[in-house]
């Protein structure tokens, strides 16, 4: 077995750091082409896969002062990147921020997509009760 295999075995997130091109495996989020339920979907999967929902479901990251911080510094670092490689260029320019983590630029894409949901849902239903039939002549 290889060092490399070697250290992957021994800490699962060491696998993290060998993702070069995270488009291969998820799609870039336009809203059009790919929707926020798929990317979301695609997203989780591969975070589950390499070990790193954590940095993407709530969980609270290691204190400042405990010695897995810095690790877990780095890793959501790669998770944010990933996060930014994936979407289009409009959303990234939306969701970009200096000194984010991860959590929190997910929320961000999650209220773009989400916050005005129910609101919309309200107008649309005032919309089609609103709608009168058209009398069509069918031959």
């Amino acid at each position: 077995m290889s060092d490399k295999e070697n250290a992957i075995k021994e800490n699962p997130l060491q696998s993290v750091y060998t993702i070069t091109n995270i488009q291969n495996k998820v799609r870039i989020l336009d809203g059009t082409k790919v929707t926020y339920s798929t990317w979301v979907k695609l997203f989780q999967l591969h975070a589950r896969g390499y070990k790193v929902l954590g940095h993407i479901d709530g969980t609270k990251p290691p204190e400042k002062t405990d010695p897995k911080y810095n690790e877990w510094v780095k890793i959501d670092s790669i998770v944010l990147h990933w996060i930014y490689t994936t979407l289009s260029e409009h959303l990234l320019s939306r969701v970009l921020e200096e000194e984010s983590t991860t959590l929190e630029a997910w929320n961000r894409i999650k209220s773009i997509f989400l916050n005005n949901k129910g609101s919309r849902a309200t107008a649309l239903e005032h919309e089609f009760r609103n709608l009168t039939p058209k009398n069509h002549a069918f031959p």
